[in-house]
């Protein structure tokens, strides 16, 4: 399967630093544009797969916590 980086940011729901954020569900998915083979999965505030290491997961919840309230503004929207 091919990713395409402009698709994947016209479907997220908030980009933040390269990180983009789509909400699915319950789950919000997180994809590196930068490089598209990171990525991870939210669910209840907490990552619950992964292929980052623990810095960039860290990163990436703290991207989260900060404007979630923008991801969930859009999805009500």
């Amino acid at each position: 399967m091919h990713l395409d980086i402009k698709g994947i940011a016209d479907k997220a729901d908030l980009i933040v630093n390269g990180y983009a954020y789509t909400k699915d569900k319950g789950y919000i998915r997180v994809i590196n544009l930068n490089n598209l083979s990171h990525a991870a999965v939210i669910y209840n505030d907490k990552i619950v797969e992964t292929n980052m290491d623990d810095i960039e997961s860290q990163i990436v919840l703290d991207y989260y916590f900060q404007d979630k309230e923008f991801i969930e503004e859009k999805a009500y929207a």
